[in-house]
């Protein structure tokens, strides 16, 4: 794109116009941030100091005319009601501009390569930020001991497609260096194709891998692929002519002409700007937070030994409860993890709560990855009171769970001794025994996956 280089202009007939007119509208109202909500985040980002949640959520944009939008560390995702309203918008558009524009002889190859360049940073923007989550396996964490301790058919499917991939942090972090790859083809008129076939077959399988897990990226990965597919349909004809047919194909040249050097300089400043915050800066607040411990699980530290108990004695209110309890009040066994979470099963199944979308939280008490479909397990957050008690908050609130605090804690390598009460007052006393269960994951992390392994 030379200061010098010289329009060359093409046949449109006027039902390419019209089809154009369409799509134009269309494609610009959905990549373009024109919804004031997405600016009032914008604006309360200090950029002297962004950190990875402002700069993920500045690259998932999305139109929401009906969607619920979380001003916390979240900007949430359109969805097909809101197409079908950018949709309608971009008909009364198309027919407003084919009625003024009707006698008009021209054709459409500059703003069709304008929107062309909207698309395939808009398209980059959105794979690069993904691609680092990747990247440093911060995505889909390694299974926790909580994880180890669920039953297979207690975990939704959504989780195990993401503890699988979690299991697989050098796959993970192959998958996130194809899609930041293609997404650096994109910002190359030359490779524009290659990086969209590539992101198609990848932005492809997500989608269908939401579908059939029941994830919640479905539509944002639908959003991307209709990017993809218009981006690809410019050399698509050409290259089947040329591959399938085997008859000469000739190439698109047009280039827009810049009346002064000032297009030019802006078009560069504008790339390497893009660069600089969304593959430098950003790709270095992902590295921090991997080396940090991520953002799906919390990062403070523990107030109990780490381990799998078993629950050998459970007295509440006075009265000693088997493990055969019909009330489904005595806990089956607990698992306490590295941070201050403590897990405990019952006899009563849950239902897994949900973890619809990509959330960076900033915070460790708004993470819910690790309790989010799981449906064996209850959840609780130790902490401790002002006046020396630990108390267990429930992390899934949506389950109305039971509230403890501890008056005593006792424990030892082995042993922890809990006794207090529930939030109704009635007096409990728990003795948890520690198990030392191995876990094949960890086990064939030691001796390697050739070598012989006995459990």
């Amino acid at each position: 794109m030379e200061n010098s280089a010289i329009e060359k202009s093409s046949y449109w007939s006027d039902f390419e116009k019209i089809i154009f007119r369409f799509l134009f509208i269309y494609l610009l109202l959905q990549a373009l941030p024109l919804d004031w909500k997405y600016w009032r985040h914008v604006f309360t980002v200090d950029w002297l100091h962004p950190t990875l949640t402002d700069l993920f959520n500045v690259s998932r944009y999305t139109p929401q005319l009906f969607s619920i939008y979380n001003s916390g560390d979240y900007w949430g995702l359109n969805t097909f009601v809101d197409w079908a309203i950018l949709a309608a918008t971009a008909l009364i558009g198309t027919v407003g501009w084919s009625f003024f524009d009707r006698r008009t002889p021209r054709n459409y190859d500059r703003w069709y390569y304008f929107l062309r360049v909207i698309l395939r940073y808009r398209l980059a923007l959105g794979v690069i930020a993904y691609g680092f989550l990747k990247l440093f396996p911060l995505q889909s964490p390694a299974p926790t001991l909580s994880d180890l301790n669920t039953p297979y058919g207690d975990l939704s499917s959504w989780k195990i497609f993401s503890l699988s991939l979690g299991v697989a942090p050098s796959f993970e972090s192959f998958l996130g260096l194809v899609e930041i790859i293609a997404g650096l083809l994109l910002l190359y008129r030359k490779t524009v194709f290659v990086g969209t076939f590539i992101l198609l077959s990848f932005t492809g399988n997500v989608f269908l891998s939401n579908l059939a897990y029941e994830g919640g990226e479905a539509v944002y990965s639908l959003y991307l692929i209709q990017f993809a597919l218009v981006l690809l349909a410019y050399d698509a004809p050409r290259l089947y002519t040329l591959l399938t047919l085997e008859r000469t194909a000739v190439p698109v040249r047009f280039k827009p002409k810049y009346q002064t050097k000032y297009g030019v300089i802006g078009r560069k400043v504008l790339k390497v700007g893009f660069l600089l915050l969304f593959v430098v800066l950003y790709g270095q607040k992902a590295f921090d937070q991997y080396q940090a411990g991520g953002y799906q699980l919390p990062t403070a530290s523990g107030l109990l030994k780490e381990g799998f108990y078993d629950v050998s004695s459970f007295v509440y209110d006075g009265k000693e409860l088997d493990y055969g309890d019909e009330n489904n009040v005595r806990w089956q066994n607990v698992v306490i993890e590295k941070w201050p979470t403590l897990s405990i099963q019952t006899r009563t199944r849950l239902k897994p709560a949900m973890h619809p979308v990509e959330v960076i939280s900033r915070d460790d008490a708004d993470r819910t990855y690790e309790f989010a479909g799981n449906g064996a397990r209850r959840y609780y957050r130790c902490e401790k009171s002002n006046n020396g008690e630990l108390a267990l908050i429930a992390l899934q609130t949506q389950n109305k769970l039971t509230k403890f605090s501890f008056t005593e804690v006792q424990a030892s390598d082995s042993t922890v001794q809990l006794i207090g009460q529930d939030n109704t007052g009635k007096a409990i006393n728990i003795h948890l025994r520690k198990i030392d269960k191995k876990y094949l994951l960890e086990e064939a992390k030691k001796v390697g996956r050739r070598s012989q392994l006995i459990l």
